[in-house]
C-alpha cells in the first residue's frame, strides 16, 4: 500500500545496515527526515540472534560483511544525524530486525510511515514485509542496482585493501571509523579461518 504524503508524517522509519554508513545513506537518511517531524532509524542485523539468512541477499549475514556492533551503529548514526544539523529531539535509533515482521511491534511505531529504497528482490523483499502487515510505507528511490550508487560493500572493500575510502563517508563516520580501527578489523575478519 505505497502512498505519497502530501504532508509531513507525524513519525517515519527508515532501517539500514549501515555497515559502513556513507555519503549515500546520508542523503537516504535525510531524505525521510524531510518527509517526518520524527524519524526512527532502524538497524538492521543488530545482532546475530536478530539476524537470518535471507535468500535474496545471501551476503547481508555474513560476518564480514557486518563488522561494526549495533552500539557503534548507533554512535555512528547519532554522530552523522547530529553534524547534518537534525536535533537529537528529531529523531530516534533502534534495532530493527527487517527479516523478522512478527518482531516489527517491539521495535518500531507500526502506525508510522515506513520509508525505503528499492534497488533488487531485497528491496522487493522488505516491501512486501512491510505490506503484509499493512504498514504505511513510501518509497523513497526505485532505481537499478546498477544505479544505485556507493555501497557498504563498496565501502569496506576499500577499507581492506588500503584504498582511498574517506571521501566517501562523512566527516563523522571518517573519525569513528579511524577511531575503532575499523579497516583494521575487516582486515583480520579476512584473514580469519
Amino acid at each position: 500500500m505505497a502512498s505519497e504524503p502530501l504532508t509531513k508524517a507525524e513519525t517515519g522509519v527508515i532501517h539500514g545496515r549501515f555497515q559502513v554508513l556513507h555519503s549515500d545513506h546520508l542523503v537516504y537518511l535525510l531524505a525521510g527526515m524531510a518527509l517526518c517531524r520524527h524519524l526512527v532509524v532502524g538497524i538492521t542485523n543488530p545482532d546475530p540472534l536478530l539476524t537470518r539468512d535471507e535468500s535474496s541477499d545471501p551476503k547481508r549475514s555474513d560476518p564480514a560483511a557486518n563488522p561494526l556492533t549495533y552500539f557503534e551503529r548507533y554512535l555512528m548514526v547519532r554522530a552523522v544525524l547530529e553534524e547534518a544539523g537534525i536535533a537529537s529531539s528529531q529523531f530516534s535509533v533502534v534495532p530493527f530486525p527487517i527479516n523478522m515482521p512478527d518482531l516489527y511491534r517491539y521495535y518500531v511505531p507500526l502506525d508510522a510511515l515506513f520509508f525505503l529504497s528499492i534497488y533488487d528482490d531485497w528491496g522487493q523483499r522488505k516491501l512486501a514485509y512491510f505490506t503484509s502487515l499493512g504498514l504505511a510505507t513510501h518509497v523513497l528511490r526505485d532505481v537499478t542496482l546498477a544505479r544505485k550508487g556507493l555501497s557498504g560493500t563498496d565501502i569496506r572493500r576499500l577499507m581492506v585493501q588500503h584504498g582511498p575510502w574517506e571521501g566517501l563517508v562523512p566527516q563523522a563516520v571518517a573519525n569513528l571509523m579511524k577511531k575503532w580501527d575499523i579497516p583494521g578489523r575487516l582486515r583480520a575478519l579476512r584473514t580469519c579461518p
